[in-house]
């Protein structure tokens, strides 16, 4: 087996189980036992969409229990995107895997309407009707147990269950995860810990003697975008048993100061920290079973670490005070030589760490050291010593290193047991009995670019456990422009992507709907955290507004025959979900007069206006319910000084401006022949040009004038109070300052504004190309990037540096970072 199916989700849980005990009343005691892994899912659409989107998963595609666990959730692609539910999966053959799916019953589990290769039949067993359902050649079997719905890919295991019934036991450590892990993530994961099969595996307590078990339970949160996989969560043992995390019980975990010694090229570290050495030795030798007098040699040391580097380990001693081991350590040397002023002691005592510190150190001779401050550093030759000593208190520090700080960017600052290694790291571990020995034969070129992390925080009476494996992230020059992720859909983008606000964490999330009608709200990390089908596609883009004025926003647009507004979780806000039959609906145009959320929905076809107030009634008084001809584009609320403007483009060539009545403010007598941009206020005019590329200008007097520019006919457009941006052919005009673009087919320009400065894009949509400039009209660094669409720019995670959301490839986004 690989190094690369190390950190796999699914390598975390072979396990084996346990005599269970009978708790309260659960969901989990439908389930047979001996299940090899558990997955309880929030959203089934999101779980999917993490693990296809993942490209250190679809590497590691050849692990069995992988393949199992993609095949199930492939096969469960005619269940309900938005189900929640609890997925088993039972080893019933060597490496052959079936899943039992139990979720609530509802009319609408099971999507199969359009499927036209289809069975259904019915038949008893004992006192249940089994449904056997084959879909397109892929075949499983339903049945109902009281409110609940089972589905499974196995008639065997489908009938086991009928033969048990419910009420299987539960263990009370299981059930007590089970309620208490955390809501937001997609899924989590729950399993029996065994040493075999865990990925950092207790270290054996002796050769062939084995090891105890890491915990009795582990629940694991799992989240994961294109270039990392996060696994978060609690790791439990009871008091009677012993268990790896027991050895750090009473102790609190301390910041990990081994990357600060540890050479930057170093392959793979390992840390261990306690604040009282005596606790942790009395609870070491209540874990290796022996009756031994705690010796005080070690009671200044806080923390153990392992460096592993150039083939060679290096073990370190951290104290807060050396005085009484240095006495020991000059005793016992035999002899010492000198390296940059640094004195390295020959040792007599070459079991001194491994008495001291089994099981956290073994197999380790320690026959030379040298003290760097307060910190002891042994090796078993001299050769890695003198690598440290020249590294040590220069940049050089594993602690700088982008593999170190990618692989921990999301642990704690403190740690009783810190991991990091990059790929050619990992198979030290099995050989020091660390990993199952399948992984001593890695070979380490497979995952070059991937940092190998796990992190666990003894509490009271369980642990804190996170495990993850990320894409290293390159040190970032200034003005750099980096993929953060790529996100592929189900099928065919149908309109940009864009950003709206998270209410919860004020960082930004993604919205985009594909070609089959399905809008997504996709996470700052990637992660798509639901699915909406919808009738239509959705016209225009989408707004947010604040119905309740308490802060929290919905999702508000119009498809071609149905105005909606959504919720945080997609759910539809009644009564916002009003359908109309005839012409197409123009986008939605939201006004708020005053800036006091007394919002007014504006909806407009054809020749027709609909005004809706916050309660989705009809507002009373606004008079311009129907216009003289078509309305061609989504109308537009502008304020100058006291006085609101809304502003309608007529198929006629008419531009009317109205009060907030719905009465004309201002007469413009002359027809436009408008071309495919909107209006926009500029210098305190309604400005719009025409097919020929003239700017017509009405100020708030009526008055009227027309700039020509010249411009092509399909020419775009794009202007703030004092910013005015063209679009023409090739040519991109920023405050009449003029750029020649390669020939391509271009976008119209959009103008963003951040951080007091300006930022003009096109997109040249025949070349992929996105183009960024400054008001001056120069080309901000490091563009252009491959995109395929307009773009939406915003800081979408607060750190003052700008993200930009793109089409990538067709059925694909992608989000830079702009430094």
């Amino acid at each position: 087996m690989k190094c690369k199916a190390l950190f796999l989700l699914v390598v975390l849980l072979f396990f084996s189980c346990k005599t269970e005990v009978k708790t309260q009343d659960s969901v989990l005691e439908y389930l047979l036992p001996n299940a090899t892994l558990i997955v309880k899912i929030s959203h089934l659409a999101a779980f999917k969409s993490e693990l296809t989107n993942n490209a250190f998963l679809q590497k590691t595609q050849g692990l069995p229990f992988y393949t199992a666990l993609i095949h199930a959730l492939q096969g469960l692609e005619y269940v309900a995107g938005d189900t929640s539910c609890l997925l088993a999966l039972y080893e019933v053959g060597k490496a052959t895997y079936e899943f039992v799916l139990i979720a609530k019953d509802r009319p609408d589990f099971l999507t199969i309407d359009k499927v036209t290769n289809k069975t259904v039949e019915t038949f008893p067993y004992q006192d249940k009707s089994l449904v056997q359902y084959t879909l397109n050649g892929y075949e499983f079997y339903t049945m109902r147990h009281d409110t609940e719905i089972v589905l499974s890919s196995s008639l065997m295991l489908m009938e086991n269950m009928v033969r048990v019934k419910k009420n299987n036991p539960v263990h009370a450590t299981l059930q007590k995860l089970y309620e208490t892990n955390a809501p937001g993530k997609s899924a989590t994961l729950f399993a029996k810990v065994n040493a075999p099969f865990f990925p950092l595996s207790p270290p054996q307590v002796a050769k062939g003697k084995g090891s105890k078990p890491f915990s009795e339970w582990v629940a694991l949160d799992f989240s994961a975008n294109s270039d990392k996989v996060l696994l978060n969560g609690i790791a439990m043992a009871s008091d009677s048993t012993q268990n790896f995390i027991s050895l750090f019980k009473g102790t609190s975990p301390l910041a990990n100061k081994t990357p600060l010694y540890a050479p930057s090229h170093t392959q793979a570290m390992l840390s261990y920290t306690f604040d009282d050495y005596q606790v942790f030795a009395q609870n070491q030798n209540a874990y290796l079973d022996r009756v031994s007098v705690v010796d005080s040699l070690f009671n200044t040391i806080e923390e153990v670490g392992l460096i592993y580097l150039n083939e060679q380990k290096v073990v370190l001693l951290h104290s807060y005070g050396a005085e009484r081991l240095s006495d020991y350590l000059r005793a016992d040397k035999s002899s010492t030589t000198s390296y940059r002023g640094k004195e390295i002691m020959q040792l007599q005592n070459k079991m001194l760490l491994e008495e001291g510190f089994t099981p956290l150190v073994q197999d380790f001779k320690a026959s030379f050291c040298v003290i760097l401050e307060n910190t002891f550093v042994f090796a078993e030759s001299k050769a890695p010593l003198q690598t440290l000593i020249s590294t040590h208190g220069t940049t050089s520090a594993l602690s700088n290193a982008p593999a170190y700080q990618t692989a921990t960017h999301a642990l704690a600052s403190a740690s009783s047991m810190l991991f990091m290694a990059n790929a050619s790291g990992m198979h030290f571990f099995a050989e020091h009995g660390l990993l199952p020995q399948r992984f001593a034969t890695a070979e380490s070129t497979d995952l070059p670019e991937y940092a190998f992390a796990s992190q666990l925080v003894a509490d009271r009476g369980f642990a804190h456990l996170t495990l993850g494996v990320s894409k290293i992230r390159k040190a970032t020059a200034n003005h750099a422009v980096t993929p953060l992720f790529t996100l592929a859909l189900d099928t065919d983008l149908a309109i940009p992507p864009q950003f709206v606000k998270n209410h919860r964490t004020h960082k930004q999330e993604i919205v985009v709907q594909d070609q089959n009608h399905v809008l997504y709200l996709i996470s700052t990390e990637g992660q798509v955290l639901w699915k909406k089908p919808l009738g239509g596609r959705i016209r225009g883009p989408i707004q947010q507004v604040d119905l309740y004025k308490n802060g929290r926003l919905q999702l508000a647009f119009c498809t071609h025959n149905q105005f909606l507004i959504l919720d945080r979780n997609g759910k539809e806000v009644l009564p916002f979900n009003k359908t109309f039959t005839g012409p197409a609906l123009n986008p939605l145009a939201v006004f708020d007069y005053e800036g006091k959320k007394n919002y007014r929905f504006v909806v407009t076809q054809g020749k027709k206006v609909f005004m809706y107030n916050n309660k989705g009634k009809i507002v009373d008084g606004f008079t311009y319910t129907r216009a003289q001809s078509p309305i061609i584009a989504a109308p537009k609320h502008f304020r100058v000084g006291y006085k609101d403007y809304l502003v309608f483009q007529l198929a006629d060539k008419t531009l009317k401006i109205l009060h907030r009545s719905g009465k004309d403010r201002i007469k413009v007598r002359e027809k436009i022949d408008f071309s495919a941009n909107p209006v926009f206020l500029y210098k305190n005019k309604f400005s719009v040009t025409n097919t020929k590329g003239v700017l017509h200008q009405i100020d708030t007097e009526g008055a009227l004038t027309a700039t020509p520019f010249k411009l092509h006919k399909d020419h775009g457009m794009y202007a703030t109070a004092n910013t005015l941006v063209f679009m023409s052919d090739h040519t991109l005009s920023i405050k009449g300052k003029k750029v020649e673009l390669d020939l391509g087919v271009y976008t119209a320009p959009k103008i963003f504004y951040y951080y007091d400065k300006i930022y003009v894009s096109v997109t040249d949509l025949q070349h992929q190309k996105i183009y960024m400039f400054d008001s001056q009209a120069k080309s901000l660094p490091n563009f252009p990037v491959f995109g395929a669409s307009l773009i939406d720019v915003t800081d979408m995670d607060n750190d003052t540096s700008l993200e930009l959301v793109a089409k990538d490839q067709a059925n694909s986004l992608i989000v830079y970072k702009m430094n």
